[in-house]
């Protein structure tokens, strides 16, 4: 299959000039140039894009997790449209879950556990008293909040699939990188494309993110319009922790497509199945 072509962000961390009084201002930064990806060997991941219930429902959980608003914006906005092209194309679609069992009854799972075998197991070391209180007080003044607990709790309990992110038909669905990499193989994937929630949490550091596939070879990739990020007091106003992730992205895992470039690039491919 002919390659598509599409416009992709990437930064230049080179040439740190010492002449000047910040040598890192040498660098070339962002910049972008068209690049090919083979259709064959790329897929879209939707990781963590869930359905949490309203502020009604869970106040505490929204006073701790601000992106929320930000995240249905996009899933109402975006995930649609894209999501629709990339199924009309010969490019899979994986699905990365987590939090609770809302996934494990569809076939889309059953084949990749099938294809993967058993997950390995990891041994935590032994916690003591000192641990304990430790992460106790965390978890009251750090995160969530004494008094946010009872609803993070509860909400978690009926976690699902974003009504926009639901698995259709077969598409594969992994709960860690270990199933997500069988599926790769089997698919003859080796550029995953990430959307979801959050850029620099989730799609970066949990099971089946970027940093756990990294692992297994495989360049990771985003959609710039597509995600968002757990951002602080200090940079919410301009999102500046989800920059900060696409840098991050785009120095360390892959590159950071615009919307409209991927899916022109998704559009010109063959009608998939």
């Amino acid at each position: 299959m002919n390659p598509m072509k599409l416009t992709a962000s990437f930064y230049q961390q080179f040439d740190a000039d010492y002449t000047r009084e910040v040598p890192a201002e040498g660098y070339g930064g962002w910049q972008q140039e068209e690049i090919e990806l083979a259709p064959d060997h790329t897929a879209l991941v939707v990781m963590h894009a869930w359905e949490a219930g309203t502020m009604e429902q869970w106040p505490g959980w929204r006073r701790c997790v601000e992106y929320h608003p930000r995240a249905l914006k996009i899933l109402a906005e975006v995930f649609p449209p894209l999501l629709a092209t990339v199924r009309a194309s010969p490019l899979p679609v994986f699905h990365v879950v987590g939090g609770r069992d809302y996934y494990s009854h569809l076939p889309g799972y059953q084949r990749a556990v099938q294809l993967a075998g058993p997950s390995p197991e990891f041994q935590q070391v032994t916690k003591d008293s000192f641990l304990e209180r430790l992460e106790q007080f965390r978890g009251e003044k750090v995160f969530v909040g004494a008094r946010n607990r009872p609803d993070v709790d509860e909400g978690w309990k009926e976690l699902t699939f974003a009504p926009q992110a639901v698995p259709v038909g077969q598409e594969g669905i992994a709960e860690n990188g270990h199933q997500l990499a069988a599926l790769c193989r089997a698919h003859g994937i080796n550029h995953l494309v990430y959307i979801g929630f959050a850029i620099n949490w989730c799609l970066l550091m949990s099971p089946g993110g970027m940093v756990d596939m990294g692992r297994y070879g495989v360049m990771c990739s985003t959609i710039r319009e597509a995600v968002t990020a757990v951002e602080n007091k200090e940079t919410a106003r301009e999102e500046r922790e989800k920059q900060q992730a696409l840098w991050r992205t785009a120095i360390n895992s892959g590159f950071v497509f615009g919307l409209k470039d991927f899916t022109k690039a998704v559009e010109s491919l063959p009608m998939g199945n």
